[in-house]
């Protein structure tokens, strides 16, 4: 990749749970007519890169199954974060996660500990927020309102970003969806900007490169002496092995990361083997205590948001960080329900 192509175009990586809504992500960046296009259905098990213009550059999404999940084993794992790495080579200017509104954000949590272990700290700045599924907001409900009131594990989520969010999913037609695409670039640069770099970069990164960059001259030699072979009657006459240029470099960039095999990364050492800790409440407890609490929830009057409040009562309950994801799950589930069940009744 030559240093004036790297530099105008804004490289992004998309990340998120299956079903979080990483292929309408894609297809609302690069205005994509064919939807399928995008990466997020439960069969994709590939890492892709799509090219396109949006907001008047040129963008480069790169999509990734969901290798941060427990149903993704080791080999998987490793197989899945180079193939991005590569893929986003030299370094993204940010990475997109994709997090459902309408889900607790207990697996979002565990995907931006997976990246610092991965990239180091520094990786949640240039992390942004994309929200999804929204909506399950209210018809007169603001994001922001929504997360304030009653999403303490969103917003800690967002606080840890930085406070870098922003959803695509809009009601007023297809100029608002563009113009939401324009406000996520606009905020991806000011990423870059605050950064002081011109993309994010580590050592896996840097090894990526290195390795691409090497792939790539191997490929561009390989396809100069194919055709010197097929031009001159005496195949001893060429020289294969002299410096190729840029022009045939970038020819060799899309096949080199492709061909990039297994970077080093210990998933072991990100995912280790999950465990019980001697501390957890036990399920006879939490049974116990949601029984006590949603007998008093029918006492409350129905101007007061129940399900929220149901949540805010176990996580304090339980107590410590473990109370409040206990909670924030709590409170999620009964949102939807109680959503449901309105819906159904109308």
């Amino acid at each position: 990749m030559s240093a004036s192509a790297s530099q105008s175009e804004l490289r992004l990586v998309v990340l998120g749970r299956t079903g979080a809504g990483k292929r309408s992500a894609v297809s609302a960046i690069l205005n994509l007519q064919d939807p399928d296009q995008g990466a997020d259905a439960s069969g994709v098990r590939e890492c892709s890169k799509l090219i396109g213009e949006a907001a008047g550059r040129q963008v480069v999404l790169v999509s990734s199954p969901a290798w941060f999940g427990s149903a993704c084993n080791p080999e998987e794992r490793r197989k899945h974060i180079s193939s991005f790495i590569a893929l986003s080579s030299p370094g993204p200017h940010a990475f997109l996660l994709c997090v459902p509104l309408n889900q607790p954000a207990d697996g979002e949590f565990k995907a931006l500990d997976a990246l610092e272990k991965l990239f180091g700290q520094s990786v949640t700045r240039n992390t942004i927020i994309l929200f999804t599924h929204t909506e399950e907001l209210g018809e007169d409900e603001q994001l922001e309102e929504y997360l304030v009131t009653w999403r303490k594990d969103l917003r800690q989520l967002v606080e840890r970003c930085g406070d870098r969010y922003h959803t695509l999913e809009t009601r007023d037609g297809e100029e608002a969806e563009r113009k939401a695409v324009e406000e996520l670039l606009e905020k991806v640069e000011e990423v870059t900007t605050e950064s002081g770099t011109q993309h994010f970069s580590c050592p896996l990164y840097e090894e990526a490169e290195e390795r691409v960059r090497g792939r790539q001259a191997e490929i561009a030699k390989q396809r100069r002496g194919a055709e010197e072979t097929n031009d001159r009657e005496s195949p001893t006459d060429s020289q294969p092995e002299e410096n190729v240029t840029e022009e045939e470099m970038e020819a060799a960039r899309d096949e080199a990361e492709r061909s990039i095999g297994d970077l080093n990364v210990d998933v072991d050492d990100i995912f280790p083997p999950a465990c019980v800790s001697p501390s957890s409440t036990s399920p006879s407890f939490l049974w116990g205590l949601w029984e006590k609490l949603t007998g008093w929830i029918k006492w409350l009057p129905t101007l007061v948001r129940r399900e929220a409040l149901l949540g805010a009562l176990v996580g304090l309950f339980v107590g410590g960080p473990a109370g409040g994801m206990v909670g924030a799950t709590v409170g999620s589930v009964a949102t939807e329900v109680g959503r449901r069940k309105t819906q159904k009744t109308k």
